[in-house]
């Protein structure tokens, strides 16, 4: 931790996505961040091959002590097989496969007990960071209701207010375009969520869709991949920048180690749970209120993204 700077306990909750490895990598190397652990919410992925890269990537940042947790929820619509791959072959990139062993441990209980009991057993507020659906976490919150009072605030990468959604209608029959992936894997945990009086700041793709991995950051990588995260990024962004990509869950993260970076807006907000708009966020005047990130400094962003990697 840095002198002076307010420690920040976090549980991070992903699901395994591309972004989702990169979006730990930035977490960890936050020097104000206690990571408490990393749970794998086992949507945009296929759970044994993520957790396995998890454990790995942390030993790769010589964070061992973090303990990775495997949830064992269930989505109401999953991701399509051809997205949920990307995790098996960063599961055997040579860079994280350069040891024999796995030193991260494995917790053995599923990962929604684990944060239920984490949160249940912990004295402190603590933050937790979703990059993936909200399942883990709303079904932590019925295992154990108490543990409300100890999130401090989910902070989530989700959701697609004024701008189109993301889950497409040829995969999706019948879908309409308004939802984005994370809330539309399981529209009801969303509505779980809402029903909490839990703070929550939300990164939806209104603000992701103006923040696209750019040429020049992946020359920048490819420059200087002396350093192993930049090494480790290139190879990740190797496998998806063949279509555009975005920082969905890296400008999320971003928020924890540079808050100042962002603009918010408070919108009163409800979620449809069903029907051909089922996890669309939308606004509502009479709905719960959360904290809306709206824009970012890109030159900024992008400047710490990368002098956090190089370290």
């Amino acid at each position: 931790m840095v002198p002076g700077v307010a420690r920040l306990p976090v549980i991070l909750d992903h699901d395994g996505g591309v972004d989702d490895y990169l979006a730990t990598v930035l977490l960890m190397t936050m020097d104000h961040v206690d990571p408490l652990a990393v749970v794998v919410t086992p949507a945009d992925c296929y759970p044994a091959a993520a957790v396995s890269a998890t454990r790995k990537l942390l030993d790769l940042m010589g964070r061992s002590s973090v303990p990775v947790a495997r949830s064992t929820v269930r989505g109401v619509n999953p991701f399509p097989r051809l997205f949920r791959r990307d995790c098996m072959t960063i599961d055997q990139l040579p860079i994280l496969n350069e040891r024999e062993t796995i030193a991260t441990p494995l917790v053995p209980e599923a990962g929604q007990a684990f944060m239920a009991r984490l949160l249940a057993e912990t004295t402190e507020l603590v933050t937790v960071l979703v990059t993936g659906p909200l399942t883990t976490v709303a079904a932590a919150l019925d295992l154990e209701p108490s543990i409300e009072e100890k999130i401090a605030r989910v902070v989530w990468m989700g959701g697609a207010l004024e701008v189109v959604g993301n889950v497409d209608p040829i995969l999706e029959g019948g879908q309409d375009l308004t939802a984005e992936w994370n809330a539309y894997w399981d529209p009801p945990a969303v509505a779980r969520l809402w029903e909490s009086a839990i703070p929550v700041t939300m990164c939806p793709l209104d603000l992701t869709d103006r923040v696209p991995v750019t040429p020049e950051f992946l020359r920048r990588l490819s420059r200087e991949r002396r350093h192993p995260l930049y090494d480790f990024a290139g190879q990740c962004y190797a496998l998806v920048t063949h279509q555009a990509y975005f920082f969905w869950d890296v400008l999320t993260t971003a928020y924890l180690g540079r808050p100042d970076l962002f603009e918010h807006k408070p919108r009163a907000t409800a979620v449809v749970t069903d029907g051909p708009s089922q996890g669309r966020i939308m606004l509502d005047a009479g709905g719960r209120e959360v904290d809306i990130l709206a824009d970012v400094d890109l030159d900024e962003f992008y400047r710490y993204i990368l002098e956090q990697w190089g370290r």
